[in-house]
């Protein structure tokens, strides 16, 4: 088993601007994630700091230590306009070290003392931990949660996300949230062309959202940028060297023909209306529109 190195950094900012999203700001605790998910996008940004996108990814996880005193501070000045922030768009916030330096709840008190709507992503079950602050958030400023699940076929889970939770722990842990009042929801997303696209998987995952009560569905299709593209062309040429020439025809650039897309986001829309998940309940999450968006960042 890789050998985990966890980095301990103080962090300067604590709130990340963001462009062409849905949501202006970000906010990450940790850098790196041990869950290795092989599609993971968040994998190009370890690259920039001059760390191997495919190794040291899972390996190498930068803590921030400070992150809710920091993020405080930024929080309390008059200049904060209390907009939405989306948690954990380049990390998983609920990976297992979480559990150790409970720096994702600590930054959600915060929230809450501030009256900041955030939505969050995540494929950990320990969010579950801090389902009394995601409450009062859903109360107090709005909060959407969200379950990245992309198969329930255990082969696939294993090759695509070997570190995750299954995903039927994680189906468990959203209807935890939703019985205790949490807007809390499922993330089809990323759907992977050629292994994770077929109306069965699709459907699946619909029927099972579902049947856990998901008060919302979200999806969007696989995109590789630099960083991400190599290592996950790595993994097919390996797991799915059949697959390898038509990644190359469907990604030249970062994202698949909008024709396919389109497609399986129409597809996915009519599993909805058969198994009836739509914004069964906004009240919790005022900003909607937020969630669906979601999907792009993971």
């Amino acid at each position: 088993m890789e050998r985990v190195h966890y980095e301990e950094v103080e962090a300067r900012n604590a709130l990340n601007r963001v462009a062409n999203m849905s949501f202006a700001w970000s906010l990450n605790p940790y850098r790196g994630c041990v869950h290795g998910c092989h599609y993971c996008f968040a994998r190009r940004y370890h690259s920039l700091y001059d760390l191997d996108p495919s190794k040291d990814f899972t390996s190498v996880i930068i803590v921030k230590t400070n992150l809710p005193e920091v993020l405080r501070r930024d929080l309390s000045r008059p200049s904060w306009r209390n907009q939405t922030v989306a948690v954990g768009t380049a990390t998983d916030p609920y990976q297992p070290i979480e559990g150790k330096y409970r720096i994702t709840r600590r930054c959600l008190e915060a929230f809450r003392d501030y009256y900041t709507p955030i939505s969050l992503v995540t494929k950990g079950t320990m969010v579950v931990r801090d389902a009394d602050v995601l409450l009062d958030l859903t109360r107090m400023s709005g909060c959407a949660v969200c379950f990245s699940i992309t198969t329930l076929d255990q082969d696939l889970w294993r090759k695509l996300e070997p570190g995750t939770p299954p995903p039927k722990k994680r189906l468990e842990a959203m209807e935890k949230l939703v019985l205790s009042g949490v807007f809390a929801g499922v993330l089809l997303a990323p759907v992977v062309p050629g292994i994770t696209d077929t109306q069965d998987n699709l459907e699946e995952v619909t029927r099972a959202a579902s049947e856990h009560g998901a008060r919302f569905l979200g999806t969007n299709v696989l995109y590789l940028k630099e960083g991400t593209k190599e290592h996950f062309m790595g993994f097919l040429q390996q797991a799915y060297p059949d697959l390898v020439e038509t990644y190359q025809r469907l990604y030249p650039a970062s994202y698949a023909p909008k024709g396919l897309r389109d497609r399986l986001r129409l597809k996915v829309q009519g599993l909805k209306d058969i198994y009836d998940i739509g914004d069964r309940d906004t009240a919790g999450f005022q900003p909607t529109a937020r969630y669906g968006q979601m999907s792009m960042v993971l």
